[in-house]
């Protein structure tokens, strides 16, 4: 696991919860890898929004967590695969709760949203 520079009260496993987990993408990313072991250019592909440098950077940052292995294998040209430690399979039904919140999230409120933009607005009396 990464060193924190203070440690987190026992009241507040929240904070650590949110300190390996916390970030765009780290959930994303856990939750491809739910399928199975993927190569770099495998998860590019699943979350074509995310930089290369920043799934890099997410990917060092699970894998010293505790998250995920990564593999290099001796090959020209290189191969690496990333995959699931226990810990990171231990996130699953977190994974799926969150995914279906979110879902649940951007149909009800994404759509009240457009709805309450496409009404027309009321205009105070004696305004042209």
């Amino acid at each position: 696991m990464r060193d924190s520079s203070q440690e987190t009260p026992e009241y507040c496993a929240i904070e650590t919860a949110m300190e390996v987990l916390g970030g765009r993408w780290k959930l994303a990313i856990l939750k491809q890898l739910l399928t199975g072991t993927l190569r770099f250019s495998e998860l590019k592909r699943a979350l074509p929004r995310i930089t290369q440098r920043m799934l890099t950077r997410q990917l060092r940052e699970l894998e010293a967590d505790g998250l995920i292995t990564r593999t290099v294998y001796r090959e020209v040209p290189p191969r690496v695969e990333y995959a699931l430690t226990e810990a990171g399979r231990s996130l699953d039904a977190i994974a799926d709760q969150l995914d279906t919140w979110g879902r649940w999230y951007r149909d009800t409120y994404r759509a009240a949203d457009r709805s309450a933009q496409e009404q027309p607005t009321a205009t105070a009396v004696g305004t042209p």
